[in-house]
């Protein structure tokens, strides 16, 4: 990751637009705040890509978009990669943020950038009508830098995907977990399936319901999970419900699209968590403080008797 950003970095001079792609599911949750601070240092405009639409509430969506507008360096876009004319659009629009570039003499260079898995490498792909990125169910299948010229006016980066190095928010990383933006070996499927869980009780209840077919009413997150695992006859050895299976499928669900349209954050909720986590963090800091004041004054005492 040190090393992709270290490349993006030198490669941000010589790019005209960055086109920045995210999970339509969770716009705010999976932009890297390091492609941020590395357009602005630069003042690269950017194509804010919110793939997926077809996996996201398109209520939720709407909101996205307008809320990522209000920065005048943005323009949002809502699409997804299975559509041929939502793919077609999309030079069109980076080519608006950069009028003065993509003639021969000056072609209109653009980075892709985003996490991984979500859809970069797809996005090249479909852009170019050919296979020359990887592409894979997996984070982190784009390994290295490629510029591709998409016709003598038009250039292309692919960058491999970039996680920033700590997730402050714990439910940024559950969301991210939950969307497949975190490789398996990283995370206890269990657990992102009961906050995943809990997430859908509270907004989208009557999708569980539907697929799964039993009353969410007076469930909690773990008995959502049991509930799948009992109605879909999941069972370990000796008899007990197999909650380790049942949380695989709700997160196979989730992700493929089974469940319905479902986005895991409105720039609504999204303040009202980072509200939450800031008066948490602001919570910590004074405990923090008071003990190490607390300290201070027992290593005063001490040097005072001796």
């Amino acid at each position: 990751m040190n090393a992709a950003k270290k490349k993006a970095a030198e490669q941000m001079a010589d790019v005209d637009v960055v086109i920045e792609v995210v999970d339509a599911r969770l716009p705010q949750a999976s932009t890297n705040p390091l492609v941020e601070e590395l357009r602005k240092f630069r003042s690269k405009p950017c194509l804010k890509v919110l793939n997926k639409i077809d996996l996201a509430d398109p209520d939720a969506t709407s909101a996205w978009i307008r809320h990522f507008e209000q920065d005048q360096t943005v323009t949002a876009y809502a699409m997804t990669t299975k559509k041929p004319s939502d793919v077609a659009k999309v030079i069109d629009k980076a080519r608006a943020l950069a009028p003065h570039r993509g003639v021969p003499t000056k072609p209109l260079r653009m980075m892709i950038m985003g996490i991984p898995n979500v859809g970069k490498s797809t996005l090249m792909n479909a852009l170019l009508k050919r296979r020359v990125a990887k592409v894979g169910d997996e984070p982190a299948v784009t390994k290295t830098q490629q510029k591709i010229y998409l016709d003598m006016n038009t250039a292309i980066i692919d960058t491999p995907g970039l996680l920033w190095p700590k997730i402050e928010m714990p439910s940024d990383g559950l969301a991210l977990a939950a969307s497949h933006a975190i490789g398996a070996n990283a995370l206890i499927e269990e657990e992102v399936a009961e906050w995943l869980a809990g997430e859908l009780l509270v907004r989208y209840p009557q999708l569980l319901a539907a697929r799964y077919g039993f009353k969410t009413e007076g469930m909690d997150a773990i008995a959502i999970v049991e509930g799948i695992a009992q109605k879909r006859g999941f069972r370990i050895r000796g008899g007990d419900w197999d909650y380790e299976k049942a949380s695989h499928m709700l997160l196979q669900d989730y992700r493929s699209g089974a469940l319905g349209r479902i986005s895991l954050e409105t720039p609504e909720t999204r303040a009202a968590a980072l509200a939450v986590f800031a008066e948490q963090e602001r919570i910590k800091a004074e405990a923090a403080a008071a003990k190490a004041a607390a300290k201070e004054a027992e290593r005063m005492r001490g040097k005072r008797g001796t």
